[in-house]
């Protein structure tokens, strides 16, 4: 079975974009001495247990102005749109989230990253696929932008599993969905 995992960066007043689109602001400058420090070792360690990523057409399209961080990993796009790629990881999907998590998720890859955007996110959450999620806090307040969470219509029960703050200042909290 594969524990599928919704990870995105928020301001923290919760915006994951500022209204235009503009993501600049993910990158702290504050200094927290008693964080974690986010050596190449543990970024390396960390983004190697992860077999899969999801993510939305627009939030691929931003990836690729600002540098592919997902290696040789596979990673679905899902989007109506018809779009090509370069890379040979990359595939397009368009049909039903339940289909490809059963059908070509569930199979192949055991940890797998849903890692934007926010209609993606809540389609996930609707369709009750997400098992944790893992919110990274950067030390702003935006106070307009496109918002994380927005209306996900259903209530959703979370235990938390683990908090760790880095010495930039950022804080990543990482919740389970109780089922």
């Amino acid at each position: 079975m594969s524990n599928i995992t919704l990870h995105m960066v928020s301001s923290i007043d919760g915006f994951i974009a500022k209204t235009d689109g503009d993501i600049s602001w993910m990158h702290s400058k504050d200094h927290y001495p008693q964080g974690k420090v986010l050596t190449q070792d543990y970024i390396e360690k960390f983004l190697e247990s992860i077999d899969c990523y999801i993510m939305g057409s627009k939030t691929f399209e931003h990836t690729l102005k600002f540098g592919w961080p997902y290696g040789e990993k596979p990673v679905f796009v899902l989007t109506s749109r018809s779009l090509e790629s370069e890379k040979k990881t990359v595939r397009f999907y368009s049909g039903d989230l339940k289909s490809l998590v059963k059908s070509k998720l569930q199979s192949e890859y055991k940890n797998v990253w849903v890692v934007g955007g926010s209609k993606l996110a809540k389609s996930f959450l609707k369709a009750n696929l997400i098992d944790d999620i893992v919110i990274t806090y950067v030390p702003i307040l935006l106070g307009e932008g496109m918002l994380f969470f927005d209306y996900i219509k259903s209530e959703k029960e979370l235990h938390l599993k683990d908090v760790t703050a880095f010495n930039d200042g950022m804080v990543e909290l990482t919740y389970a969905i109780k089922k």
